[in-house]
């Protein structure tokens, strides 16, 4: 079966083109992942969404379609799911690994996973990871003993889907974003029962948050979070969107620190940064701000009694056990 039928849907003309159904976006993405898939209809159908605007229905088709193509998850399963597919161009440092981290201190594994292409060399994520003692996953077959025996780990989208990779990458050829980036946000590779999402336009918030409604996620929180990522800046009291036992929710952060610092003047611009703050050899008030309330609003979403201050405060006998 060819692409043309799902390119009609979206161009017929003026009046008589429309959007898909759910069943209709898994149907199409499910082609789109083949490895003869027409290029050419691949574009026209992400370019015609770009210019339409993504529904809730789309992106849950979709997204259905890309998971069912995964490999089964073996080993230990994530409790929350973390993607980090952002550009972060006016970020700097990933201070949200940390927040990672400390979530799965408390004994909630917690699966990373995702592609940050536009990022420089010291604010990239995958850069970081080292010096903070967080593994990076191979394939999914991996990713589970990591979870088992750390309680976090990073897994590069292009190591679990490659085709998944490949239609991100039609970005460069393009020139533009696609919902792509949307449904990768969605993909839950583990299969979480919770996840945290971060956007960088406002309007995503809700239609992550009603896309993922459909696909039966039972916890959810949506943040515009710093450079596109899941990550609060803690001198902000912002709205956050998603679900709460599988309904609909929204909420504030709260606001743990004062000023107007930009996040990326949070510390050196040096991964090593990171590794210091949790090591307590680096003393900066406000970037240890942004980790405590984004590991609080990650423990908020996982229902978890525990406080990231207490976890922070119990850090150095936690990563000596």
């Amino acid at each position: 079966m060819t692409l043309a039928p799902y390119v009609r849907i979206l161009a017929r003309g003026q009046g008589r083109a429309r959007g898909y159904t759910q069943e209709e976006a898994r149907e199409a993405m499910t082609l789109m992942l083949r490895e003869d898939a027409d290029p050419e209809a691949i574009g026209a159908i992400l370019m015609l969404l770009r210019m339409k605007g993504e529904t809730a229905a789309e992106i849950a088709g979709f997204a259905e379609a890309a998971q069912a193509s995964l490999a089964p998850w073996p080993g230990t399963r994530p409790a929350l799911d973390w993607p980090s597919y952002a550009a972060g161009r006016s970020r700097g440092l990933p201070w949200f690994l940390l927040a990672a981290r400390l979530v799965a201190s408390a004994g909630y594994p917690v699966l990373l996973h995702g592609w940050n292409s536009h990022q420089g060399p010291s604010a990239s994520v995958r850069a970081a990871l080292p010096a903070l003692g967080i593994p990076q996953a191979g394939s999914t077959a991996t990713a589970g003993a990591l979870l088992e025996r750390g309680g976090v780990a990073y897994l590069p989208l292009e190591s679990f889907s490659p085709r998944l990779f490949h239609l991100l990458g039609l970005r460069d050829k393009l020139g533009l974003r696609s919902c792509v980036n949307t449904v990768l946000r969605m993909l839950n590779p583990g299969q979480a029962r919770a996840a945290v999402q971060g956007v960088f336009h406002p309007p995503y918030r809700t239609l992550q948050a009603d896309a993922a409604e459909l696909l039966g996620l039972r916890d959810l929180t949506v943040l515009k979070g710093g450079g596109g990522e899941f990550e609060h800046h803690a001198a902000k009291d912002i709205e956050i969107f998603g679900l709460r036992s599988g309904k609909t929710w929204t909420g504030k952060t709260g606001q743990q620190a004062e000023g107007h610092q930009r996040l990326a003047e949070a510390a050196p611009d040096d991964p090593q940064a990171l590794a210091m703050l949790w090591e307590g050899t680096l003393h900066d008030p406000f970037a240890e701000a942004i980790v405590l309330s984004t590991a609080d609003l990650a423990l908020e979403t996982l229902g978890a009694p525990e406080r990231a201050r207490d976890l922070w405060e119990a850090r150095g006998a936690l990563s000596a056990a």
